[in-house]
């Protein structure tokens, strides 16, 4: 840190970047590390071409960088560097015939506008760090004065959702998904809630992406396999619980022995079951994630391309895997009645999956109009606020009463 030394003794402007890499650890835990140290090299090997011989760059340990740039206009320096990094950090690396995909979040801080001491600056890009991982990873932060008062509440956030498993705070409510030919339930997908006792309602978008970072998402996702399953048990009527599965699942090859255990301890059918997953799930590791689906699949267990449609390989994993169903993501569904283009999407996704035999559920049907022109377009199924807002597992057991005796008179 002697640069930035210096900078505390001439006042001259520079810029420090602190560098996180996204998903590095679920290679490294996952491929082993002779696959990350090799994954290093090659991410080292884009930071020599992202920088000029005047830049310093190092690693703070385990997947943390830092660049200090001087002698170049800030910030807009800064801005420039921290874009080619997230830029060329997040293409894809080809591995010992491995394809990988990570990322980098990057937060920045100026000197000696936010701050003159070494100490200052690089707690400063830590904060603007955290700031870029939490809205969404894979791109850049400046340090501003306000991060420093949501970091307490950040760190708070962290100690209350480590809690909430044990105190119980955390809930599943269910939303139904509908048949379109033949106008029923015919299941419902778990969604998970954290009543927080001071926070009221956290949502999911919010604490998700936070369990994933600070490693519970195992635990969380655990609980929510077993309580879905133990609760569709009791369901009067036989229909399918969806569950959505996190990547971090998949790591440590437990996931199928975790999903047959939680069957046969509630005692759920197999065929009841569907698992929802993210192109996400596949970006790594693709191999061993297929031998687990298709250790589900041989035990009755559905799965789901979720989000289909918002990445840039869906269509290369339709030929890996034979999914029972494709879900279309809401931004295609969203006023698709008065959008051309996205009638012409969506009857192409539906006119492939019924070539593949895989069966489609639009998600995020909220009026009759998009409800009529999904069901024009082919789809099968619909989820969404104009057939069913999500409900308790208490009135859950109660619409499914209700169907029994309505179709029993």
């Amino acid at each position: 840190m002697e640069r930035l030394t210096n900078v505390a003794r001439t006042g001259q402007a520079a810029a420090l970047l602190y560098i996180d890499l996204d998903r590095f650890k679920a290679v490294n835990d996952t491929l082993g590390h002779p696959i990350g140290d090799t994954l290093l090299r090659k991410v080292a090997e884009r930071f020599k071409s992202a920088t000029r011989d005047g830049d310093i760059v190092a690693r703070l340990g385990g997947d943390e960088f830092a660049v200090i740039q001087s002698d170049t206009p800030q910030p807009a320096g800064a801005q420039a560097l921290a874009t080619r990094l997230v830029d060329l950090i997040g293409r894809a690396y080809a591995i010992d015939g491995h394809l990988l995909h990570i990322g980098a979040s990057v937060g920045v801080a100026i000197a000696p506008i936010d701050g003159r001491e070494p100490d200052v600056l690089l707690k400063n890009a830590d904060l603007a760090l955290y700031r870029a991982k939490a809205e969404g990873r894979g791109c850049y932060r400046m340090f501003a004065p306000e991060m420093a008062d949501h970091l307490p509440a950040r760190r708070a956030l962290e100690t209350d959702l480590r809690r909430a498993l044990a105190l119980k705070q955390l809930q599943l409510l269910y939303q139904p998904q509908y048949n379109l030919a033949s106008k029923l339930i015919i299941g419902f997908e778990a969604l998970i809630r954290w009543h927080h006792p001071t926070r009221g309602v956290v949502p999911p978008e919010e604490f998700i992406p936070l369990a994933e970072e600070i490693s519970i998402i195992g635990a969380i996702g655990e609980w929510v396999l077993r309580t879905a399953c133990k609760q569709a048990a009791a369901w009067p009527v036989p229909v399918t619980i969806a569950v959505n599965l996190s990547p971090v699942q998949f790591r440590g090859g437990k996931l199928a022995e975790t999903v047959t255990s939680a069957l046969a301890q509630s005692q759920l059918d197999a065929h009841r079951l569907e698992l929802e997953i993210t192109e996400g799930a596949l970006l790594n590791d693709t191999n061993d994630v297929l031998k687990t689906l298709n250790r589900l699949r041989e035990v009755g267990v559905a799965v789901t391309m979720d989000d289909f449609g918002t990445g840039y390989s869906s269509l290369g994993y339709l030929q890996k895997f034979p999914f029972d169903k494709i879900k279309i993501d809401q931004c295609f569904v969203r006023d698709i009645d008065s959008h051309v283009e996205r009638q012409a999407i969506f009857r192409a996704v539906t006119g492939l999956a019924a070539a593949l035999r895989m069966k489609t559920i639009a998600e995020g049907v909220e009026t009759e109009g998009e409800l009529a022109c999904v069901g024009a377009a082919g789809c099968d199924e619909v989820q969404g606020y104009l057939t069913g807002r999500p409900i308790s597992a208490e009135a859950t057991m109660a619409l499914l009463a209700t169907t029994c005796s309505a179709e029993a008179a």
